[in-house]
């Protein structure tokens, strides 16, 4: 019977369950080997743009309103030590001991969510935060969280350590409008990356969970959390 349909050139029914999977799965490939290739450019030269930069342009045009953006990436030498320190000890202690993903802050995000009856929080790396910047968006869902896995995967094995935390620091949102540390510390403090003071450095961090609503000035008690942090972790 089968082979009289295929004789008589009687399309099979899957046939059009498996074209959109194939061509999905080509546009998918296709995506993670172009953010490969940039990756692999962005070990030497500094991301033009991002999708996230891209995503606040797009949102402000939709709403009709003035967006200017301020974005000045800088050499690994021109960020303030006690900067990319901070950004570690507040955002991913194990940055330089895991490989993408702490699986021990998943773990322990996991079990606090349990004693608590919630959702788990958010432990995302530096390498995550990284790639969600450059290739993907701030929105939620379960389509970005299926391209973080392997755009995490493929930072951490094209990227050393140090070039993700220099390229996470150039490309993170630090208010609106306002991405990277340089431009970052030129706007909250009238100076470079390179001259941040210890303080400066922490307040600044502290705005990165919620770079929208949060300013610096008003970061104190997180900024002290985060320079104890620091010191215990020998900075």
């Amino acid at each position: 019977m089968a082979k009289t349909r295929r004789a008589s050139g009687e399309k099979s029914p899957w046939r059009w369950l498996w074209l959109p999977f194939k061509w999905v799965s080509i546009l998918g490939f296709g995506y993670l080997l172009a953010c490969s290739l940039l990756l692999l450019a962005y070990r030497w030269l500094p991301p033009p743009t991002t999708t996230v930069q891209l995503q606040r342009l797009a949102e402000h045009a939709v709403d009709g309103e003035p967006y200017r953006l301020s974005y000045s990436p800088v050499s690994e030498d021109a960020q303030d030590d006690d900067a990319r320190h901070a950004v570690v000890a507040s955002e991913d202690a194990r940055f330089y001991l895991h490989h993408g993903f702490d699986l021990e802050e998943i773990r322990i995000a996991r079990e606090q969510a349990r004693a608590r009856g919630t959702s788990p929080r958010g432990a995302s790396t530096l390498t995550q935060q990284l790639v969600k910047n450059l290739f993907l968006t701030t929105h939620r869902s379960w389509i970005r969280k299926g391209f973080e896995v392997p755009l995490t995967f493929l930072a951490e094995l094209i990227l050393p350590k140090e070039r993700i935390l220099t390229l996470y620091l150039n490309v993170a949102e630090w208010g609106p409008g306002i991405f990277g540390l340089d431009a970052a510390a030129r706007h909250h403090y009238g100076t470079s990356a390179s001259s941040l003071t210890r303080e400066q450095s922490a307040r600044l961090v502290a705005v990165l969970p919620a770079p929208l609503s949060r300013s610096p000035q008003e970061m104190g008690r997180t900024s002290t959390r985060i320079l104890t942090r620091m010191r215990q972790m020998g900075w």
